[in-house]
């Protein structure tokens, strides 16, 4: 080469031929880090591709390639008889200082700020370990997998494969779904719907997401019982709306001291859970359900029902939904599938009043064009055909068995640690330690035992003096809860 200074410059590139990626697409990022870092210049000459192979033991195909692919991206200019050459039109770089191995930060670091709020990153809870006492999971082994799937392929081998594949689907979720899922609400839950009562969404997150996004605005109050879900409530910091908490007791959230709220101040939007109230599975009594529904009509605001497991309740019929009787349009209704199959099929849909459902559709095509309607298909043929009843009345049988028994574990080994409710439903049971256990430290060491339990933090608040924890047994087999207790029950000896 002419110049001792290029010279020097590629005989620092690093090849690594042993990698999974083509050594001229390798010489190739290298001189554009030549570039990028202002080693190179505009309008520079670049040593010849025979010069080049020589020094770096490569052959002289490769370096022509290299140059070719950087002239198609427009770093390169190449002329007959005259060389390869940096592009003119590039702006000037600053020189930096080279590096051997040049890992940029921009991979870690943003060169823009970011306005993060601490409160939105909260540690997720992932279960991992063999045995699990967990949130309250059903049993993906009890679920109608294989129906689903043999669901699912139907839909990729019918006809009509351009309007299922080749194009935009409707935001609001597939018709055939939507009426499937109507006649089965208006069936199981006393609710009056039509397909256009209904959005079909990702799990119940994305329909509190959407609903905060479309219906709430910065400084709107929402009011949500406490304990609650925290899931629920950074969705309502995340839109900066203002957040305010009301006890919840054994009945469920305490309505009067809602009416208290309304008289003082402005209410948007109440979250409530009324079937079984996330954390402590108490359900919303009858004359609080009414007196909820009337503060709604008199003072205006949403009811966001939260419905997350209606489908398990073992003593006797559940109360129906808040908009079963729902009459002025006020409440917003959100169930899921997840809680019935599995976490990991997202699959959720709110009921709302037409006219929000059409703006909750035209929000969520901001977000997400458009839901699984394959998936929705899939799961409106089980629904048509009476497999998710089936499997539901199965499961339920199963599920009480495993409460009963679990309950009887608790009772009797481990009575003097801890004190419960048996749940009239769900899948969980709220289990409230005694002072002395810390359960952060115990969910520590359970977890090296290859047991999952939660350290109930998120079920701590202000004012709230509770050492509880959510304890599910639907997910576990007879003989894992067994194994489950008996470790426990080591770990509090």
């Amino acid at each position: 080469m002419d110049s001792p200074i290029l010279t020097q410059l590629f005989d620092q590139l690093h090849l690594d031929h042993t990698s999974g990626r083509a050594v001229y697409l390798q010489f190739a990022d290298a001189v554009l880090g030549l570039i990028k870092n202002g080693h190179l210049g505009p309008g520079q000459k670049l040593p010849g591709s025979r010069e080049v192979a020589a020094l770096l033991r490569i052959n002289r195909i490769t370096v022509s390639k290299a140059y070719e692919e950087l002239q198609a991206q427009g770093w390169l200019e190449s002329f007959v008889g005259r060389g390869t050459f940096v592009s003119p039109h590039l702006p000037e770089y600053e020189p930096q200082a080279w590096k051997k191995e040049n890992t940029p930060a921009a991979g870690k670091m943003a060169g823009f700020s970011v306005k993060s709020d601490p409160r939105l990153a909260v540690p997720l809870s992932l279960v991992t370990a063999d045995l699990h006492l967990d949130d309250g999971f059903p049993d993906p082994k009890l679920a109608p997998i294989k129906e689903l799937y043999r669901a699912y392929r139907n839909q990729l081998t019918r006809s009509g494969l351009y309007h299922k594949f080749g194009r935009y689907g409707d935001p609001y979720g597939p018709e055939f779904y939507r009426e499937a899922l109507s006649r089965y609400l208006n069936e199981t839950r006393g609710l009056k719907t039509t397909a256009a009562n209904i959005i079909s969404v990702r799990g119940t997150v994305m329909g509190i997401n959407l609903v905060c996004n479309g219906l709430i605005s910065e400084g709107d109050v929402i009011v949500s019982g406490a304990p609650g879900w925290n899931k629920a409530e950074l969705n309502f910091i995340h839109a900066k709306a203002r957040h305010m908490t009301i006890p919840v007791d054994e009945y469920g959230l305490v309505v009067e001291e809602l009416r208290q709220l309304c008289r003082k101040v402005k209410v948007r939007m109440v979250y409530v859970t009324p079937h079984h109230h996330y954390p402590t599975t108490v359900s919303l009594r009858l004359d609080r359900r009414l007196e909820l529904l009337s503060l709604a009509k008199t003072y205006g605001f949403i009811i966001f029902e939260d419905d997350y497991d209606f489908d398990f309740h073992y003593k006797h019929r559940p109360l129906l939904p808040l908009a079963s009787a729902d009459e002025n349009g006020m409440v917003i209704y959100c169930g899921s599938f997840s809680k019935s199959f599995s976490p990991a099929f997202r699959m959720g849909y709110l009921v709302a009043a037409e006219n929000v459902v059409e703006h909750l559709a035209n929000v969520r095509m901001l977000l997400d064009r458009q839901g699984d309607h394959i998936l929705d298909n899939a799961m409106a043929e089980l629904l048509n055909d009476g497999t998710v009843q089936r499997y539901l009345r199965k499961a339920l049988a199963v599920y009480e068995e495993r409460r009963d028994l679990f309950c009887d574990l608790l009772s009797h080994e481990l009575k003097d640690v801890l004190s419960f409710t048996i749940p009239e439903g769900g899948m969980t049971v709220w289990t409230e330690f005694d002072p002395s256990i810390n359960l952060g430290l115990l969910a520590g060491k359970a977890q090296r035992k290859s047991l999952y339990i939660s350290s109930g933090i998120s079920g701590q608040y202000p004012g709230y003096n509770s050492n509880g924890t959510r304890l599910g047994f639907a997910s576990s087999s007879k003989e894992e809860l067994l194994k489950s207790v008996e470790i426990l029950k080591g770990l509090l000896r």
